[in-house]
């Protein structure tokens, strides 16, 4: 690597331009900056990220935000799987990461201003709490943006087909022969949760399938204590039912374990279906059947379509909504005669 006297030396100009070009000066022009810093870069005196910060006028980072109402962020497997997905096709076209604090919360600083002060070239806001005032500024600033797991018109959004994974998972209990079908749904402030009710709701009224009182109860934040607290009502109705959607796999084995703690059996008594397919529920007893989220393609998706945003110096608003599949196990069987 060599000094700042030879890339005054190469490039022929003084030590002091040289200086003042590879630390972004305004009385440099453009066409003598580019000039250096590409002679810096090539001559290993500058880090090539470093170099093409100064060239392209970018930091060459993404902000990372959670907003969800439980705060686990990236414990639950989701989460951690979009980001990792995310993390993968952005650090293929050269980006790092920039997580944000909850500390920022207790100081006199909001998101935005954590994430200007950082000069993040964008931000993907990993979110199922839309009233969140943080990402709604974020959300109103001229900074590109991708939103995950939020339905918004303002910014550019992420996610899965929850409506279409409620009609899924009654689907498959009344082909099995159940009709006596409950729900435990997530939080009902939350979009991704309403959009499974409301797929419950649409496949149980197609099925001309009533809803019993009590069948249809909110699970919280998609906590498997919680998905075990909801099963214990559900439990206790005069008319249990012979099967159960859960909006998410970790209320899912909640539910199992209060079903199993009462002395049933999962599918023989009460099949389960959950909702995500985190790696969990390949491996609880029985094995969980339930609708998976490509969480890869979610991923894949919002860094593209971040990306194209920060390229082309444009914010978008589009809603890409990522299928979902069924993945049938072992916790759902034919109804008990």
């Amino acid at each position: 690597m060599g000094t700042i006297y030879d890339l005054a030396k190469i490039t022929g100009f003084s030590i002091t331009t040289v200086s003042k070009a590879l630390n972004n000066y305004s009385d440099v022009s453009e066409k003598t900056k580019a000039k250096i810093v590409q002679a810096a870069a090539d001559m290993g005196y500058l880090p090539n990220a470093h170099a093409q910060s100064l060239s392209t006028k970018r930091s060459w980072t993404i902000g990372v935000m959670f907003s969800e109402a439980n705060e686990v962020g990236m414990m639950h497997p989701f989460f951690n799987a979009i980001i990792e997905s995310f993390r993968k096709a952005t650090e293929q076209q050269g980006y790092d990461l920039i997580f944000a604090s909850r500390n920022l919360r207790n100081r006199d600083m909001s998101y935005l201003e954590h994430f200007q002060h950082r000069a993040v070239d964008g931000i993907v806001v990993i979110c199922s709490d839309q009233m969140d005032k943080h990402v709604q500024e974020l959300i109103q600033s001229s900074i590109p943006i991708v939103v995950v797991d939020m339905d918004s018109t303002d910014c550019s959004v992420v996610f899965s087909d929850n409506l279409s994974g409620g009609t899924l998972a009654v689907n498959h209990l009344y082909e099995l022969g159940h009709r006596l079908i409950a729900h435990i749904a997530g939080d009902m402030t939350i979009d991704a949760g309403l959009a499974r009710i409301e797929g419950y709701k649409q496949a149980m009224d197609r099925l001309a399938l009533p809803i019993p009182d009590g069948y249809l109860i909110n699970g919280g934040f998609f906590s498997v204590e919680e998905g075990k607290q909801a099963m214990q009502t559900l439990l206790a109705l005069p008319k249990r039912p012979t099967a159960v959607f859960v909006a998410g796999d970790q209320m899912a084995i909640g539910a199992m374990e209060a079903i199993h703690e009462a002395g049933l059996q999962v599918p023989h008594d009460i099949s389960v279906v959950g909702y995500d397919d985190i790696e969990m529920s390949k491996y609880v007893t029985p094995k969980l059947t339930t609708v998976r989220q490509d969480t890869e393609r979610i991923g894949q998706h919002a860094a593209e379509l971040l990306i194209e945003q920060i390229v082309n110096k444009k914010r978008v608003m589009t809603t890409d909504i990522i299928p979902v599949d069924l993945i049938v196990r072992q916790s759902t069987g034919p109804v008990k005669a």
